[in-house]
This record gives structure tokens, C-alpha cells and sequence, in this order.
């Protein structure tokens, strides 16, 4: 174990202090190394979602005040490379990311720059800002931006327990959307069933496919958001509908997916990858969050100095909803 100094503001920051910050599959990548992405350095402080108070500012900085209550956007794009000057800041040349290629939230003070904090409204609590910003930021990317979800549509999503999954539900049902949940466990799909979702499928126990077109009266799925991989890659395909289309942002299962390609070109779907969201979309998502009457669901909260234990509990698989640490 290393002790690190304070950090503290350099022009253009504001210093954090941290109230909560979440555990996420990243944070446990990055500990068994190598670190995945560049700019990655040891030691290291990892958390990528953190809310907290302002308790300092450095030089220049002209919208944030202490004692103002924050998020972070982890993802801090320069602003001054071709995609960010193009308006595709989600493939920034000089990305750092809070807790992953710069030092995050699993600490009691974090420096960062004050285009990447977000004010939390007083009616949200700082644990609960704290479980919003990766969940909620991939969901409202592959489901709002690239995948154009519509009200009236059906949505199957995977990982019933899943952040992403628990934030893609809320999202998609709070849009008029239909949604279908699967997962392997029957305990996780009765909590999902409890979060208002309209139909859940043991995709161990059940032809995932066969099933989701007896809920659909035989169409299938008109969009399904995966961020497990190459385990239920073609049987996701399967339950689409005609024309049908697969948005995909994770490979919990491995990076590698096989499926279909006449079944895919027949049946005309559209398979979208969902990258990283952009500063404005980030933005949007959380004025959606803070008005949407929703609240992020959170399995469990560990004193930082049980980070490991925090850990163990997100290997193991039986979380439903955000692990965090508290300082």
C-alpha cells in the first residue's frame, strides 16, 4: 500500500470532497491488470463515479464555488483536439478518465476540471449521484443516442441485476418503451419484475427467442441493448423482429461474438456499436435524471477502507443495482 498527498487544484480544477463514489467492472479490470487504458500509471486511484462538496478552486475558475454540491463526469475530453473540435468529443485524442487514467474517487479528495462537475440538486442524495454517472451515461447513450429507442417499442435487455441494466429499464420505461429483462437467476428477475419491468425471461431455463416472441405476439424485439458479449450475442439476434436492431457496449463474456451473418442480412437488422457518450450527452442524461422521478438502485454501501470486500461482492455476481464506497 502506498499513501499518496492530498491532491490539489491546478488552474481550471476544483478539489472534491468525496461522499460516495461507485464501484464499477472497470475498477476490478485495472486492479488485475494490465491497465487498459492510456495514460494509466501506478499507483493508482481508481472510482470513475464520485460525487461529493467542493472544498477548494484553483486559479480561473469562474462556475463552481465551495460548498457546492457536485457530480463527475469522469470522462475528460481536452476540448481542443479534431473530434472534439469536429463535435465528436467521445473519440477525444487526449481522454483522461477520473479513476482510470487519471486518479479517482476511491480517496477522500479528488481534483478535477470544472467543465466535468455537475451541480446535485438538493433533492438527491450524494450516494445516489453517486451510483448515476457510468450506468446511466452508457444506458442513455445506447438506447437514446445511438439506438433511438421510441415509445411504443420493445426493448430486451440482459443482466437483470446489472447497473446498466436496472438504468436502461427506467430510461426505456420512462420513454413509454416496453421492456423484457433477462438473467440467469430467478431471485434477480423477481427484483427486476418489482422495478415495474413488463416481462422477465430465465434465458438458462428458457429458448430466450422462442420466448420473447410469445411476449411480443410472434414479431420479436424491436431493439435489444447488450452489454454482456458473445454469450447471448446470436440468441439476441434471434429475438429481434424483422428489421430489428442490436445496440452492443460491453463484452462481459468475451471480446469475441460469432452469429448469423444470412440470418442478420435476411431478416435486414442493424447491429449498432454504442461508444462512449460525449460531454452533451452526458449533460442531457443527468437533467433527465434529476426530473424523471426515478431513483438508482443501490445493492450495497462499504466504508472505503473495505474496498475490498466491495469488490469480492461485484465478482461474486449476487449485487442488484450499485455497490458503493463511502469515505
Amino acid at each position: 500500500m502506498v499513501t499518496l498527498p492530498d491532491p490539489e487544484p491546478g488552474a481550471g480544477e476544483v478539489l472534491v470532497e468525496v461522499r460516495a463514489a461507485g464501484v464499477n467492472r472497470l475498477d476490478v479490470l485495472q486492479r488485475r491488470g494490465p491497465g487498459l487504458l492510456p495514460g494509466f500509471a501506478l499507483p493508482h486511484v481508481p472510482g470513475t463515479d464520485v460525487a461529493g462538496v467542493v472544498v477548494a478552486v484553483g486559479p480561473g475558475v469562474a462556475t463552481r464555488a465551495v460548498g457546492d454540491r457536485v457530480v463527475v463526469d469522469p470522462s475528460l475530453t481536452c476540448g481542443a483536439c479534431t473530434p472534439c473540435a469536429d463535435g465528436q468529443s467521445a473519440w477525444c485524442t487526449g481522454l483522461r478518465v477520473v479513476g482510470a487514467s487519471r486518479q479517482g474517487g476511491y480517496a477522500e479528495l479528488v481534483a478535477v476540471p470544472e467543465t466535468h462537475v455537475h451541480a446535485v440538486p438538493q433533492h438527491i442524495g450524494m450516494e445516489e449521484a453517486a451510483a448515476v454517472p457510468t450506468v446511466y451515461g452508457m444506458a442513455w447513450q445506447a438506447l437514446m443516442v445511438r439506438g433511438g429507442l421510441r415509445a411504443g417499442e420493445t426493448l430486451l435487455v440482459h443482466g437483470a441485476g446489472s447497473g446498466i441494466t436496472i438504468a436502461a429499464t427506467q430510461i426505456a420505461r420512462r420513454s413509454g418503451a416496453r421492456v423484457i429483462v433477462t438473467s440467469g437467476s430467478d431471485e434477480k428477475l423477481a427484483k427486476a419484475a418489482k422495478l415495474g419491468v413488463d416481462a422477465t425471461v430465465n434465458h438458462r431455463r428458457e429458448d430466450l427467442a422462442a420466448r420473447v416472441r410469445e411476449l411480443t405476439d410472434g414479431r420479436g424485439a424491436d431493439i435489444v441493448l447488450d452489454h454482456v458479449g458473445p454469450a447471448l450475442f446470436q440468441p439476441s439476434l434471434a429475438a429481434l423482429r424483422l428489421r430489428g436492431r442490436m445496440v452492443f457496449c460491453g463484452n462481459t463474456t468475451g471480446p469475441t461474438a460469432e452469429f448469423s451473418l444470412v440470418d442478420a442480412y435476411h431478416r435486414g437488422l442493424t447491429l449498432i456499436g454504442s461508444e462512449s457518450y460525449d460531454r452533451p450527452a452526458f449533460g442531457e442524461m443527468l437533467e433527465w435524471y434529476w426530473s424523471a422521478g426515478c431513483e438508482a438502485v443501490i445493492d450495497s454501501v462499504f466504508p472505503l477502507e473495505e474496498a475490498a470486500e466491495a469488490h469480492r461482492r461485484l465478482e461474486g455476481g449476487e449485487s442488484f443495482g450499485k455497490i458503493l464506497l463511502t469515505p
